[in-house]
């Protein structure tokens, strides 16, 4: 095996799980090298994660010889422009979703990366690489349930950051929250059905903080989906569960269903005491999809030692952002919109 030798720009909290992820946890990794405009991330890395080479601009890291691959885990405004130069220097990359902020740039990196067949390119869709999801996908294309009618998915964040991005909407644009929420569960309606969505209906609620009404944000939405197959899918996003973090997908079929992670339970541990049988629950995405995130980065450096692409592709980034705006317009007109 080759070792991939990375580089990784972004330290923040999902940056931090996929800097110590290939510090630490993937085989056939090293991080070489890691780029922040945070002094502090920088120092993180240093002495934390044993990184030698640091840099304060993108430009600077992708210049090292030491490195043969990036990790892109910047903000999403970023994701363009880093992914171009990276290929352009002869790179592998792995980056973060999205793959751009609108169809245009996204359209316009894809071109890039198609310019470049021999260096590997995956898009963190990581939930791909969750054991429960690829047995849930086994048993589908297995045809165990029989032909699938009907897909229902939930996203809902932990409350305890909604007041954080309460005050982060007032100075900036999060995406909406069918791009920012939803496009895993986009991404895994596509996977499922291997159709594409052709017709979204979505409404929204702000509930517990009615001043997202004005900020144009949303705190729950729900949107119901025809696909090319007339599969049809319904997806609920939130930002305001108190339990805890909850992702949920249920799989419907002509002969049974599959669910995944229906009780967001966090192990298999059950307290009894005076409030009765109590589950306890995965609080966050890093603690519920730990494994996923370190699945997906093995795959990505056997993909690099195998000489192959991965499953996931550019276009599925592509495909997941058009269905995202497409559920965005479709609250803001109060409409149905088809996808072209």
């Amino acid at each position: 095996m080759v070792e991939v030798n990375f580089g990784i720009v972004g330290l923040g909290r999902l940056g931090k799980i996929h800097a110590k992820n290939l510090a630490k946890n993937v085989p056939g990794s090293m991080l070489v090298a890691a780029c922040s405009i945070v002094p502090e991330e920088l120092e993180h890395a240093k002495n934390e994660l044993g990184v030698e080479e640091v840099y304060a601009t993108f430009d600077e890291m992708i210049n090292s010889p030491s490195i043969n691959a990036v990790a892109i885990v910047s903000p999403s405004g970023f994701h363009v422009e880093q992914i171009t130069k990276a290929m352009k220097k002869g790179l592998h990359v792995f980056t973060e979703k999205p793959l751009g902020l609108n169809v245009a740039e996204i359209e316009s990196v894809i071109k890039v990366i198609n310019n470049h067949p021999n260096q590997i390119f995956m898009l963190g869709f990581m939930r791909r690489y969750d054991e429960s999801y690829q047995y849930a996908k086994r048993l589908v294309d297995d045809g165990e349930i029989g032909e699938l009618t009907v897909i229902r998915c939930y996203g809902i964040d932990p409350s305890k950051g909604m007041e954080s991005f309460v005050e982060f909407a007032k100075n900036n644009d999060s995406g909406g929250l069918f791009a920012d929420m939803s496009i895993h569960d986009i991404d895994l309606v596509r996977w499922f059905t291997n159709s594409e969505i052709k017709k979204v209906w979505a409404l929204g609620k702000n509930a517990a903080y009615p001043e997202l009404d004005k900020l144009g944000e949303l705190e729950t939405g729900a949107a119901m989906m025809e696909l090319e197959d007339r599969t049809m899918a319904l997806l609920v996003a939130g930002r305001n569960a108190s339990y805890g973090y909850h992702v949920e997908t249920e799989l419907i079929g002509t002969k049974g269903s599959v669910r995944i992670a229906n009780i967001p339970e966090k192990n298999l541990v059950t307290i009894l005491n005076e409030k009765g049988s109590v589950r306890p629950l995965s609080q966050d995405f890093p603690e519920r999809f730990k494994m996923a995130f370190i699945n997906e980065m093995k795959e990505f450096v056997s993909c690099v030692n195998e000489k192959r692409q991965p499953e996931g592709n550019a276009n599925d980034g592509l495909q997941a952002t058009k269905v995202a705006d497409a559920c965005s317009e479709s609250w803001e007109k109060n409409e149905l919109v088809k996808i072209k």
